[in-house]
């Protein structure tokens, strides 16, 4: 088991910046690859960023390219998003998650992926 403990959501003005940290414990000892999705008010849970172990494979959904930034500290076992000219439409929850993988390995669909945080509130105002 992987536990995902996420943090540094809150308030943001648009155009602003939040850097999101997701700390995993438990059996961490494998390779595995992390992402970072997004739900909305009433709306489906979506992509936003994934990782592989080795760090040297990245996905983006296309709404957050430019914007965005995922990267990962395997010493501390914790991955980052690092998110800026923030706008309302990223409001949402942010969730981290993880799934073992091979080094090069990275997803960018839910089905993927076996453990999930428990979520950190982003809200952007306009």
């Amino acid at each position: 088991q992987v536990q995902l403990v996420e943090s540094g959501g809150g308030l943001v003005q648009a155009g602003g910046s939040l850097r999101l940290s997701c700390a995993a414990s438990g059996r961490t000892f494998r390779p595995y690859a992390l992402g970072w999705f997004r739900q909305a008010l009433g709306k489906e849970r979506e992509f936003v960023a994934a990782i592989s172990w080795s760090g040297g494979s990245l996905v983006y959904a296309d709404s957050v390219k430019g914007r965005f930034t995922i990267s990962r500290d395997n010493a501390k076992n914790t991955v980052y998003l690092q998110m800026n000219s923030l706008k309302p439409e990223d409001t949402a929850v942010y969730y981290c998650a993880a799934t073992p993988a091979e080094i090069n390995q990275v997803y960018s669909e839910r089905h993927y992926y076996d453990y999930w945080g428990q979520g950190t509130q982003v809200a952007v105002s306009s």
